[in-house]
């Protein structure tokens, strides 16, 4: 590990994955506890994409809206880094297609376009239909960390 000199402020990792790619990446302010990461150590990085995890039929008089919101938590100080990313996205729409074998949704949402999204639970589906509105709450979340290598990992 050194510092970067393009970025003096900044650390920077070089990693490996499986396959041997080496990529460097420089690490910015937010990363904590950068100090603790040691040659050898593992990057575990884990991403759910967005799925529904809440739907509902609302009565909006056709007045369609996103918000969304984001929240991070990160690793104590003194310990490896460590993150957790995680948005939450609530849509009012317009149901245009279900498919119910494929767990999927179609709505016209607030910026007028079709978008299609995963139902995560098929009971979710059961009172819904074509030209209902529908509030929609969608979850996607991103995790990495570093942890040392095991004994295993180390032999390889």
């Amino acid at each position: 590990m050194c510092s970067s000199d393009l970025f003096p402020s900044h650390d920077s990792v070089t990693l490996k994955d499986k396959d041997g790619t080496v990529t460097n990446f420089v690490a910015g302010p937010e990363i904590k506890n950068f100090p603790q990461i040691k040659v050898g150590d593992r990057l575990t990085v884990t991403h759910e994409l967005a799925v529904v995890i809440e739907l509902a039929k609302v009565n909006n008089q056709g007045i369609r809206s996103e918000v969304q919101t984001t929240s991070q938590t990160s690793a104590p100080l003194g310990s490896k880094p460590a993150s957790v990313i995680s948005n939450t996205t609530t849509i009012i729409a317009t149901v245009i297609g279900i498919d119910r074998q494929k767990m999927t949704i179609s709505v016209k949402g607030p910026k007028g376009k079709p978008d299609t999204y995963r139902i995560k639970n098929a009971a979710l589906l059961k009172d819904i239909a074509v030209n209902d509105e529908v509030k929609i709450v969608l979850y996607d979340a991103m995790a990495a960390s570093f942890t040392a290598p095991t004994a295993a990992t180390q032999k390889k």
